[in-house]
């Protein structure tokens, strides 16, 4: 199947998505929220059978969070971007895990790292951040500065001395 009639499939399959050609072998899909487990069952059914990976967006001046999946096709050389626009203030998604058994880390790190809820995914426990009290550190509002001073103090320097050079050991 060629680029034009996957996004002339998407169109007809999902008339809330929208499909736009990136490149001669990518196409940028558009999909709402409640349909993103359909859409990628959807994909999945359509030979793009390899999930890239799973990132997220911090649109903090539009209160969004944008999920973003990237999904290829071996059968047809085609790669598929397809995100979707969750609100900040309850960020909730469908899981796609069961579809794709590698999306349940990439959903557990977001998790983790936005706060995104992945309503269906089976272990959203921390990766990296154990006993971790704070807003998620990759929002936009997570002062890193801040929580490294209440955490550790704060160091006063003069910006001319912070620079250390440390010879090299020789062998």
């Amino acid at each position: 199947m060629k680029r034009n009639e996957i996004m002339e499939k998407i169109k007809a399959g999902f008339p809330g998505a929208d499909a736009e050609p990136r490149f001669s072998n990518q196409i940028h899909a558009a999909v709402p929220a409640a349909q993103i487990t359909g859409f990628i069952t959807y994909l999945k059914q359509m030979d793009f059978k390899h999930l890239v990976n799973i990132t997220c967006v911090d649109w903090i001046e539009e209160n969004q969070f944008e999920v973003v999946y990237n999904v290829w096709s071996y059968e047809h050389h085609i790669h598929i971007t397809v995100k979707s626009v969750i609100d900040r203030t309850k960020p909730e998604l469908q899981s796609i895990s069961s579809l794709w058994p590698a999306a349940q880390v990439y959903e557990q790190e977001i998790h983790e790292m936005f706060g995104v809820v992945f309503l269906g995914n089976p272990d959203l426990g921390p990766l990296f951040l154990h006993n971790w009290l704070d807003l998620p550190p990759l929002r936009k509002d997570f002062n890193a500065e801040e929580y490294s001073g209440a955490a550790y103090g704060f160091v006063e320097t003069d910006t001319a001395e912070a620079t250390c050079i440390v010879p090299m050991e020789e062998n």
